[in-house]
């Protein structure tokens, strides 16, 4: 472990925690000396945490910034892009987009304002063009008030990514990987290679359940199996808090997946009943977490139907 992550990780273990943030406060922490990320509360966003509920981050060069991640309304990206600029001079170059969900991309309208593109891969098209995409704009114009306005439309990026990409800008090299489907069909992952820090989405969520839903388990779990091959210093999720030790911190997300996939997955490939499925299921290990309430119903539906559809699923007897 460097010294630089040495003494992060010791500031980091003594003082923070995976604790909601009061009143969505906005603070970037640094994880590198170029690069820097802000952690959203736990759970779904709720008027009560302003919508700040995901993670952003973003890498400072000599040639200007990339940011990863524009959170999840359009007041919280003009409050990131305004805490980027208390750091640094350097304009905002590129905003990449892991995926293309709104607690990630609704804040991405203040950094086209400020001459930034936007990138995202192209698995996002049916998202954004679909239904899907619609229905959930509307819903957070529901649920999150005048977060989000009535008049706000899905953007669209500057650039679609077709696959992997690396690119360098002021001494930095970044390094895209299209991981994709897992969490979204777009999900893409990046290496800031000199800093040393991964930005994974939300391919991994950090002291909260994911949020599965119709995500296909088995690719998700081999996603996150590649993303140790990068060798990353630190990773910052798309939830919670970052890490230093990728390794131990992936494994709740891949748990989490391999349960459902083994108590509820296997069941609907037997095609047994899911209601009595899901209720005899022993939820204690996971119950507690943030999230759990609101997703894990619908995420076991979600891998139900994955068994029920002879879908690839680990720990399933052939």
């Amino acid at each position: 472990m460097s010294p630089w992550v040495a003494a992060w990780w010791l500031a980091w273990s003594g003082s923070a925690s995976l604790a909601v943030i009061p009143e969505a406060r906005l603070e970037p922490e640094q994880v590198a000396p170029t690069a820097w990320y802000v952690r959203g509360t736990s759970g779904q966003a709720t008027l009560e945490n302003r919508g700040f509920n995901s993670n952003a981050g973003f890498v400072v060069t000599d040639e200007g910034v990339v940011v990863i991640d524009a959170l999840g309304t359009p007041g919280l990206g003009e409050t990131l892009l305004t805490a980027i600029q208390s750091i640094t001079d350097q304009p905002v170059r590129i905003l990449i987009l892991t995926h293309w969900h709104a607690d990630h991309a609704y804040g991405a309208g203040a950094f086209r304002e400020a001459g930034a593109e936007i990138w995202v891969h192209e698995g996002a098209h049916d998202y954004l063009d679909g239904e899907a995409g619609q229905a959930r704009l509307a819903e957070r114009k529901r649920s999150l008030g005048e977060l989000v306005p009535q008049d706000m439309e899905l953007l669209r990026p500057d650039r679609w990514l077709s696959g992997d990409l690396e690119f360098k800008l002021g001494g930095e090299e970044f390094i895209l990987r299209h991981l994709g489907p897992a969490h979204t069909p777009e999900d893409t992952v990046i290496l800031a290679r000199n800093a040393g820090v991964l930005f994974a989405g939300d391919i991994i969520m950090r002291g909260r359940i994911p949020l599965v839903g119709q995500a296909p388990i088995m690719d998700w779990l081999e996603a996150i199996d590649r993303l140790l091959e990068y060798h990353p210093t630190v990773l910052v999720p798309g939830h919670g808090a970052a890490t230093p030790d990728p390794e131990t911190d992936l494994a709740m997300t891949s748990e989490y997946l391999h349960f459902l996939a083994r108590e509820v997955g296997c069941a609907g490939r037997d095609f047994l009943p899911f209601d009595e499925v899901y209720a005899g299921v022993d939820w204690n290990r996971f119950e507690s977490l943030p999230g759990f309430a609101e997703a894990n119903r619908a995420n076991a539906w979600g891998a139900y139907l994955q068994g029920e559809a002879g879908a690839r699923l680990p720990d399933c007897d052939p």
